[in-house]
């Protein structure tokens, strides 16, 4: 279905032509907050690093605490923006050969993609990370630098929410792009989004 066509049908469609689906707009709201939310984390780092900054010269000390607190605001900010950029189509594409081509092309490439890396592979970091965070959890895990911060499964557990994320966000563009193929789900029209 062409993006006129979905424009005379009342179907809404996103940034790339497809449509939206009542799974993706559950998925995308729930993406959509915690990616804003993450966005303070940025500013939080940058409040972080200016102190950190001002302790090491204007002091002449510095805290160990503080730069393993960058380095885990860093990887929490980052973690849970993952989510965001995918749902968003923000990432990075090579769209130098696909905007040549027609929109069902793509969304078949797309489909692909999803059902046989991103799918799979955010799966497997997921299943995978969750014995990781909790074997941190279970052994009481602290940095081994003098004055680090403790209760490193925090850090950690933040690779588990970030691959659940991109799960979601995946599970979201992947309903979108069925409904652009096969009809199902079925899209929501304007009046119901």
């Amino acid at each position: 279905m062409s993006a006129t066509a979905q424009q005379a049908s009342g179907v809404a469609p996103d940034a790339r032509g497809l449509p939206t689906t009542s799974l993706s707009i559950a998925i995308d709201a729930v993406i959509k907050r915690i990616g804003e939310a993450a966005s303070w984390l940025w500013f939080i780092l940058v409040l972080v690093i200016v102190v950190n900054v001002a302790f090491r010269y204007l002091l002449g000390r510095g805290y160990i605490a503080f730069e393993e607190l960058q380095w885990h605001l860093y990887g929490a900010a980052y973690m849970l923006g993952l989510g965001y950029v995918i749902q968003t189509n923000g990432h990075v594409r090579i769209d130098v050969l696909a905007e040549h081509w027609e929109p069902k092309t793509r969304a078949w490439i797309e489909f692909i993609g999803i059902l046989v890396f991103l799918l799979p592979f955010s799966l497997a970091i997921l299943i995978d990370s969750i014995p990781f965070v909790l074997k941190s959890w279970e052994l009481k895990e602290i940095s081994p630098a003098p004055g680090g911060l403790s209760y490193r499964w925090a850090i950690k557990a933040f690779l588990a929410i970030g691959f659940l994320l991109i799960t979601l966000a995946a599970v979201s563009r992947l309903s979108r792009v069925t409904a652009f193929l096969f009809g199902f789900p079925s899209p929501v029209t304007r009046r119901q989004a």
